[in-house]
């Protein structure tokens, strides 16, 4: 099956300003800043997979500001493997859903 386009999947003139002005808001990566840094978020993530669902697509609950590092790697990987392989600075997982947690 193909994928759509993104104009097709809800990214049209409307998510440009509503994700420009999300960004002004939120300026700073969330996961960076979990890591104890500050990079500048660079797109706005939905946090559960919208899958077309418009009602997902908006709601600003699920979203989060990522830089392009996490965008596209860490975000991809929680869509493809349901965890972050990202570690704190003592070595034990961020992702509370990584399977070290998982008894």
């Amino acid at each position: 099956m193909t994928r759509s386009g993104p104009r097709q999947r809800g990214y049209g003139t409307a998510w440009d300003k509503a994700r420009a002005g999300f960004l002004r808001s939120h300026p700073w990566c969330a996961w960076c800043a979990q890591e104890g840094k500050q990079v500048k978020a660079e797109h706005v993530h939905h946090s559960t997979p919208h899958k077309g669902d418009q009602r997902v697509f908006w709601d600003k609950s699920r979203w989060l500001p990522l830089c392009t590092a996490h965008h596209n790697r860490d975000a991809q990987q929680i869509e493809t493997q349901g965890f972050r392989d990202a570690v704190k600075a003592d070595g034990l997982p961020i992702d509370p859903s990584h399977p070290f947690y998982q008894s």
